[in-house]
């Protein structure tokens, strides 16, 4: 969002935490603005929301977030992070041509759509004979991240299907911009806030429904989390 400082408009962010609550509803538990995101600030994001009552959080989708992962290891340490399957192909599709992208992709899926962590990574090594000559960096960056790109394997489908993408807060910031797309500035952090803090209340009005298969799911979490996930 653009905002004055100093007589200049510059750009500032608003970031947003999503949480899930027992009864499968979501909600936004806070939103948060800065210049530029780094562990430190993750880490006072983070600190603030144990500070207001959060006392865990099971797991934690992120689309690739600078310095995310080192943050919420210290202030949540147990947590599990998933980093955004959509948000990856999206950055892999970067380095690739057109005329590759749809079989490129149509390979892909046989990694992050695979039914097991064993099977991805038999998938990867077939994609990268395929695809790692042309196209090093799209590859390398699934071998980077490996590890925070295969977390929900460990998990039955239902909760894969919460926890692979950040589409939620995606839905969010969609619906926040048709409240804020006229404004072209704003003359401060706090009328910025107040814009965005008034549209996710709109927002929120219409989550009067739990997630698809929620009892499943939270009987899921339950035999899974067992003491840290308390009703």
């Amino acid at each position: 969002m653009k905002v004055k400082h100093n007589g200049k408009n510059i750009s500032k962010c608003i970031y947003l935490v999503i949480g899930l609550k027992k009864d499968g509803l979501k909600e936004v538990l806070g939103m948060w603005m800065a210049e530029t995101e780094s562990a430190s600030f993750w880490m006072s994001v983070l600190t603030d929301l144990k500070a207001r009552g959060v006392e865990d959080i099971l797991i934690g989708c992120t689309d690739n977030l600078k310095g995310f992962t080192d943050a919420i290891r210290g202030v949540f340490p147990k947590t599990i992070t998933q980093l955004c399957i959509v948000h990856q192909i999206r950055n892999s599709c970067k380095y690739v041509v057109w005329k590759d992208r749809k079989a490129f992709c149509v390979d892909l899926k046989e990694v992050y759509g695979a039914p097991s962590r064993e099977a991805a990574e038999h998938a990867l090594e077939r994609f990268d004979k395929t695809w790692g000559p042309k196209y090093k960096h799209a590859v390398q960056s699934w071998r980077t991240n490996c590890d925070q790109l295969t977390s929900y394997f460990d998990f039955p489908v239902e909760i894969r299907k919460i926890i692979y993408t950040t589409n939620s807060i995606e839905n969010v910031n969609r619906g926040i911009r048709k409240y804020t797309k006229t404004k072209v500035q704003f003359p401060d952090d706090m009328s910025a806030q107040k814009a965005v803090y008034l549209a996710i209340m709109n927002i929120e009005k219409k989550w009067t429904s739990a997630l698809h298969n929620w009892g499943l799911v939270m009987h899921q979490f339950v035999t899974i989390f067992e003491n840290r996930c308390r009703l």
